[in-house]
């Protein structure tokens, strides 16, 4: 079974630092190409970083561009969002996704959420003084 858990989130104030992990299960992510999301309260769900197979493929949205950082740890099948000089509005539940096994090395554009076949529940992450 699939599963994607993701933890780490929570209340901070303005220019502090959080870390998302994500948690998967069920198969390797060796092949597979990671990201994150986020959804505001009344907007859409938003891409915020891809990793692709490939490490050098490495995708952030303007908005997070600099402060937000991803990466991943194979051995232990894990995914992280280090986010640094939060603001109010990267206030958002914060969802980890994964595909499995993409054709392609690389990410498509961030905001693609086609180029992902499994998403976890989400995260809370409050930026707030």
């Amino acid at each position: 079974q699939v599963k994607l858990v993701e933890s780490g989130g929570g209340l901070v104030q303005p220019g502090e630092s959080l870390r998302l992990s994500c948690q998967v299960s069920g198969f390797t992510l060796d092949y597979a190409r990671v990201g994150w999301f986020r959804q505001a309260p009344g907007k859409e769900r938003e891409g915020v970083s891809c990793l692709g197979r490939s490490w050098v493929s490495r995708k952030y949205s303007d908005s997070v561009k600099g402060r937000f950082s991803i990466s991943r740890d194979n051995a232990k099948n894990m995914v992280y969002l280090q986010m640094t000089d939060l603001k109010p509005e990267d206030t958002a539940v914060y969802y980890c996704a994964v595909h499995r096994n993409p054709t392609t090395a690389v990410c498509g554009l961030v905001t693609e959420k086609g180029q992902f076949d499994y998403w976890g529940q989400g995260t809370q992450v409050t930026v707030s003084s």
